[in-house]
């Protein structure tokens, strides 16, 4: 009797982690410019949601198993690297990102340093101080989204 009302939520979740799947296999096809496309939400069967967002900063940061390389190289087009860097801007600048996907932007302003140190260098750009801005406002972002929740549950309860 009780299977069918706890057999929902399980079909719930188990249908939420299919969905989840697939967004990741999405994701792994995708390029740049579809990654953007997916992030200001103009794809209309892929609705954005956290692990989107994570997916793709772990495209990005993650070393690919195969290649053994990472996402961007030193001797990339500037076109591929500003894409990159404008990706993660955004990203940072999201309302749906969670603390693990505030860890990969850390991660990768750390592992790309030298490739955004070079491109500012070369370009007349500030993409150093723009992702380390965006990722306090990301931070900032986070406390406040929790302080939020800690005061609902108080009212809540």
């Amino acid at each position: 009797m009780f299977s069918k009302f706890l057999g929902k939520s399980k079909d719930k979740s188990s249908q939420e982690a299919k969905s989840n799947a697939e967004l990741k296999f999405k994701i792994s096809k995708m390029n740049l410019t579809d990654m953007r496309t997916y992030i200001n939400n103009r794809i209309s069967d892929l609705e954005v949601n956290e692990n989107g967002l994570f997916d793709i900063m772990v495209k990005l940061t993650v070393t690919d198993d195969q290649t053994s390389q990472k996402y961007l190289k030193i001797d990339d087009m500037d076109s591929k690297i500003k894409k990159a860097l404008e990706l993660v801007l955004s990203i940072a600048k999201h309302k749906k990102i969670t603390i693990f996907t505030v860890e990969l932007i850390q991660e990768f302003i750390s592992t790309y340093d030298d490739i955004i140190l070079k491109y500012d260098t070369e370009n007349k750009q500030i993409y150093a101080s723009k992702l380390r801005n965006s990722l306090d406002v990301a931070i900032h972002n986070l406390n406040e989204m929790a302080e939020l929740k800690r005061r609902m549950n108080i009212v809540g309860e």
